[in-house]
């Protein structure tokens, strides 16, 4: 098909009466157009939104550009478009997943659709609110209205489990406000319409009753379990685990029916709880064959030989400093004084891009991947192990392509200029991160082990790194101690203990030299006007920055208001070391905002930069690929291309994808840690207090990770006011008061493993107490010092 016969019909279906908003690869199957054309269709849209004759809505739904319809999304600038990314974490799945399970309202059965009054009522007079929908236990659920902030409730919509229809947790749906205040004299409203599915593909528990099967999906998402009728077929027995694709989902007026696609085996055994955290997010897994056979290609193709447009660096001193098991080296370090008494710093990142051709397979698959997923057992690459652990991979001793960065700073830190190389290097030595701690707290030993351009290179890398940390957090970079422990797992995958992550002067080093080159290449990029995928945090909201003074004013600081990153930095300062200090810690955190990317032009907060990207991890990033690929266009005399509607895409992918594998690790280790804790009824821990709310505690364990809650009806000593402000439970006779940050001992009183619960009981006669970064006894042993990065 043509692209003008493309863009007419596209144009034509957009303006039908019955037409709801919905995403371009939505359009592409209400047409009835074949996959292969949904890329066409993306780019015909975009060519009428740009002409002005369509609009991209909320989630970039697409829109007619006449006045919208009152249940319509509105429309939104480009900038606004790219601010709009920051759904929460758990609630994130790929478009390419959800879009299938779209149903425009006109093919929605009828008896799905809201009956009474509310539909009889006038659009004109009634406000409509999309929003992202979370289901209760109890059936009723809350809506938080698009662009709300992730935390605090105070903005969500209360629906009754009449009201809730068949919406599930997680999905994106369109709400009809009430005018009469509901549950609390919260706002309430109806859902009028289920503008984007989050998933119809669930993870479960299978059993049977009365011959018939049925099975309860893992989490909360669901109160009931989901009619599945004869599993037989699949092969399914009472308690395995079971994938399961939603026939018709349930609602008050009806039960859910669903059919077993997959048995992943027998609850509790081996791997099988990996298995369902992978289908439950919709993780890749292998890699499809024409990638594989990519990759293939190019290893056979590849013969280390240096041609004339790469620098030759093989002569230089370079290492690289990496975790003990590390397998993927995708950075590397040089480092020396010049004519001027300058440093000359290299940073020599993997040079992923001569792999990985713009529209390749193997492009395509990291593209659509994102970003590598690291589950507590196992890692879900971005890019086949032939390019990740070999071909890019900076091995000790051989010749591998980099981009290599150089940057001049004075002796007191300053940058004073940037170069950027396509190189090849040769790394003289593979350091892990515990041997640079040993040759820093004795470099004389090392003398023997290391050769003396090898061992002086430590020396200056160390004494660098520290100029530029002092520097850094002396304009005003904000870092938060928080406790920080990491499960051990057997060989079977199941948790056998923890240990404590330490960021110690080695990790330190690479830190700061990769914070400097991912600045410097940002700003490198800024300088020549160019439309470039940024890291953006934003400072945090005035109302959570209100919040934070009165929490602080409550513990006894001297704070009139926290407006700025150095009235920040100076209560962190003041508590450093108070009992109050982790209290103080976590609350911060509480009110920052997430990290994102985005071509905004914007800076990151906590790191105190006013341009910033992702340069350093093209083997586990591709927004760091994407940087790559127009610094080598640059190097080559070419324009990078310059489409800012496609940028902003493609940063929302982007940040959804990180946000998708930060959710499935916590999910994995939430549910190993159940069932390790799920035989350990009764034994009491030191824990954490992590978070407040009115119907009780959270609090993590300071040994083992383990966050569950201490509900206030457990609380039996005393009646405890919740205060919303300074999120505090403070009893009416006795005092106590529970903050964040408080050392509490605690019993593990219930564990449901498929529910993901985790229920705490207060060890009587044991008042909270300040958690002192003093006092061992009463402190997480790790620690870790934490910043949006």
């Amino acid at each position: 098909m043509n692209t003008p016969s493309l863009r007419t019909l596209i144009l034509t279906h957009v303006q039908r009466p019955e037409y709801h908003p919905v995403k371009p690869k939505t359009i592409t199957k209400q047409l009835g157009l074949p996959p292969d054309l949904q890329k066409d269709v993306r780019k015909a849209v975009r060519k009428l939104v740009k002409a002005g004759k369509l609009a991209y809505g909320d989630k970039h739904l697409v829109l007619p550009v006449s006045a919208p319809a009152a249940d319509a999304p509105q429309a939104m600038s480009k900038d606004a478009a790219a601010e709009n990314t920051n759904r929460p974490a758990k609630k994130e799945r790929s478009e390419q997943k959800r879009s299938k399970q779209e149903r425009p309202k006109q093919e929605r059965p009828k008896q799905e659709q809201p009956q009474g009054k509310s539909e009889k009522a006038s659009s004109s007079q009634t406000k409509l609110v999309s929003g992202v929908f979370k289901r209760a236990m109890g059936g009723f659920g809350f809506v938080r209205p698009t662009g709300a902030p992730s935390r605090g409730r105070e903005n969500d919509i209360y629906i009754s489990r009449r009201k809730t229809h068949d919406a599930a947790s997680g999905d994106i749906v369109e709400v009809r406000l009430s005018s009469k205040p509901g549950r609390g004299g919260r706002v309430q409203g109806e859902i009028v319409d289920i503008v984007e599915r989050q998933t119809q593909t669930f993870v479960g528990v299978y059993s049977q009753r009365n011959g018939v099967g049925y099975v309860r999906i893992d989490g909360k998402i669901f109160s009931d379990p989901i009619y599945v009728g004869d599993a037989a077929a699949k092969g399914a027995l009472a308690g395995d685990k079971v994938v399961l694709e939603l026939i018709r989902f349930p609602s008050h007026a009806h039960e859910g029916e669903g059919v077993v696609t997959e048995v992943l085996g027998a609850r509790g055994e081996p791997g099988v709880d990996t298995l369902s955290v992978i289908r439950e997010f919709e993780l890749p897994e292998e890699f499809p064959e024409d990638v594989l056979e990519d990759a293939r290609r190019r290893a056979e193709a590849f013969d280390e030989s240096i041609g004339a447009d790469r620098l030759d660096l093989t002569h230089e001193t370079i290492v690289t400093i990496d975790p003990v098991d590390a397998r993927d080296f995708d950075d590397a370090i040089s480092l020396e004084k010049n004519d001027r008494g300058n440093w000359r710093l290299g940073v020599h990142i993997a040079d992923v891009a001569h792999f990985t051709p713009l529209k390749s397979a193997l492009d395509r698959e990291a593209r659509n991947r994102s970003t590598s997923v690291y589950l507590p057992d196992r890692v879900i690459p971005m890019l086949p192990e032939t390019i990740s652990n070999h071909l890019a991979s900076l091995q000790p001793d051989r010749v591998r392509y980099a981009k290599t960065a150089y940057i001049e700073f004075t002796p007191e830190g300053t940058r004073v200029s940037v170069e950027v190389h396509t190189s090849a290097i040769r790394s003289r030595r593979r350091f892990t991160y515990e041997e640079v701690d040993d040759y820093l707290n004795d470099a004389e030993p090392w003398r023997e082990k290391l050769t003396p351009d090898v061992h002086a290179l430590l020396g200056r890398m160390h004494e660098l790194a520290m100029t530029l940390r002092k520097k850094r957090l002396a304009r005003g970079a904000i870092e938060l101690v928080l406790p920080e422990v990491k499960i051990d797992l057997d060989k079977q995958g199941r948790v056998s203990g923890a240990h404590v992550v330490e960021n110690t002067e080695s990790h330190q080093i690479i830190e700061e030299f990769m914070l400097a080159a991912n600045e410097a290449v940002a700003e490198y990029l800024r300088e020549r006007h160019l439309f470039f995928l940024r890291r953006v945090h934003d400072a945090p909201d005035p109302r959570k920055l209100e919040a934070l003074s009165a929490f602080l004013k409550e513990l006894g600081l001297e704070c009139d208001q926290v407006a700025n990153r150095f009235e920040v930095i100076r209560v962190l300062a003041e508590t450093a070391d108070s009992p109050l200090r982790y209290a103080v810690h976590y609350a911060i955190l509480r009110s920052m905002a997430k990290a994102v990317y985005s071509p905004e032009d914007a800076g990151h907060f906590a790191l105190a930069s006013d341009c910033y990207c992702h340069f350093t991890s093209p083997i586990r990033r591709y927004p760091d690929l994407t940087i790559h690929r127009m610094l080598t266009a640059l190097e080559q005399g070419r324009k990078p291309v310059q489409d800012l509607e496609a940028i902003t895409i493609l940063g929302e992918h982007c940040s959804n994808r990180e946000q998708r594998a930060a959710a499935a690790e916590r999910e994995l280790v939430k549910t190993k840690l159940l069932t390790f804790l799920s035989k350990k009824i009764g034994q009491e821990i030191d824990a954490i207090v992590t978070g407040v709310e009115e119907f009780g505690i959270f609090v993590q364990g300071s040994e083992l990770p383990a966050e569950g809650l201490v509900h206030i009806n457990s609380l039996r000593d005393d009646t405890y006011d919740y205060d919303a402000k300074t999120h505090t439970l403070t009893g009416r006779r006795a005092g106590n008061t529970y903050r964040l940050g408080d050392m509490v001992r605690v019993e593990i009183g219930r564990v449901d493993v498929d529910r993901r619960q985790l229920d705490f009981q207060l060890v009587a006669d044991q008042p909270p107490q300040p958690a002192s970064p003093q006092s061992k006894a009463k402190r997480p042993r790790g620690q870790k010092k934490r910043g949006p990065r």
